[in-house]
């Protein structure tokens, strides 16, 4: 990397398993918002692959061995594809974020499967990955990672929201980037509308034609997360133990369950904003009409949706600069977002 451009695959794979972002990026070294996303795709999962990821969490230690090793191998045909379809000449290396299976960082465990000898091995790349291990090593949450991302690449905006499986935002209180998971989003609205045979809710059409179920609503808001201090994150776990359950224990219309979900979400992120000027919002969750409304509706800020590129490679585009700053050995997680012990560089680096 002895040029001032460098230029990295970044990949993400988030929970609500809507597919892999794949970003080619090059980063101005000497300037970090000199950034271009050259390339860019999401590729879907098969059904397969799907039910093995949602299934992942209650696998034994050898299943999830092997779960590493296979994801591992999908990850290498689908950048072998990329890179052939791009004819892409130069790449320094990838910085893969994984596919998170198990994520308890109270409990000292996180995991993100994708092997990265693997990806190195059948790429003939450069891998970074593991970006959460040594944080929560370190007495962190191991999460959110992308704030760093946010203050360096996006500093013109106060605040950054992902409107993703989970909503998460990051801005400065006090001279310090702060960070966390807000509540869950598409991870709990594709779950009720798959009883309708779709993956998602287009627009939030069938949301807005529902009903505010009033209890169920104050039961989610009442939730003990939400009385909790940050850092703090949510995973799916959580949503499995907490959320599931309290919708399922009345028969509620589908409709009128996305309604109150999307009214609940638009209501913590306006709580969880609030005093932030200008927002930059995104995320697939972006492309929920009905739910940026609610979430207008509620709050006070100025929300700036930006390119379409940015919307849905936001995270994919970080994890790349997240490779970056550790290739370099510079801080990318910060202490005052995950309640580790100190700034460090994260992230393994493995070699063909």
């Amino acid at each position: 990397m002895h040029s001032k451009l460098v230029k990295i695959i970044g990949l993400m794979s988030g929970t609500s398993l809507d597919g892999l972002d794949i970003v080619y990026v090059e980063f101005d070294v000497e300037n970090y918002e000199n950034f271009k996303i050259l390339y860019s795709e999401t590729t879907s999962y098969t059904n397969k692959w799907k039910g093995k990821l949602a299934s992942a969490i209650g696998f034994s230690k050898n299943e999830l061995q092997q779960i590493d090793i296979e994801y591992g191998h999908l990850l290498a045909v689908r950048v072998a594809d990329f890179i052939k379809k791009n004819a892409i000449k130069e790449i320094d290396f990838i910085a893969s974020h994984g596919h998170t299976i198990l994520h308890q960082p109270d409990k000292g465990v996180t995991l993100q499967i994708g092997n990265g000898q693997v990806l190195s091995s059948k790429t003939n790349c450069k891998v970074i990955c593991d970006f959460r291990t040594q944080d929560v090593l370190f007495g962190g949450q191991g999460a959110p990672l992308v704030p760093i991302g946010d203050e360096m690449l996006f500093p013109e905006f106060d605040a950054c929201l992902n409107l993703g499986g989970f909503a998460n935002v990051s801005f400065k209180e006090n001279d310090k980037r702060i960070a966390f998971d807000v509540c869950p989003v598409n991870i709990v609205l594709n779950y009720y509308v798959k009883n309708l045979g779709l993956e998602y809710d287009d627009a939030g059409f069938i949301a807005s034609t529902g009903t505010i179920n009033k209890q169920l609503l104050t039961d989610l808001n009442q939730l003990e997360f939400y009385q909790k201090k940050h850092p703090k994150s949510l995973g799916l776990e959580w949503v499995k133990e907490e959320i599931f359950p309290l919708i399922d224990s009345s028969k509620f219309d589908v409709k009128d369950v996305l309604k109150t979900v999307v009214e609940h979400v638009a209501f913590q992120v306006a709580k969880s904003t609030k005093g932030q000027r200008k927002i930059l919002v995104t995320g697939g969750g972006v492309f929920n009409t009905f739910l940026m409304d609610r979430i207008r509706f509620y709050s006070k800020s100025k929300i700036v949706i930006p390119t379409s590129k940015i919307i849905d490679y936001k995270e994919a585009l970080i994890f790349a600069f997240l490779g970056l700053l550790r290739s370099v050995n510079q801080v990318n997680c910060l202490s005052s977002v995950t309640g580790a012990k100190e700034d460090h560089s994260s992230g393994v680096l493995f070699s063909p």
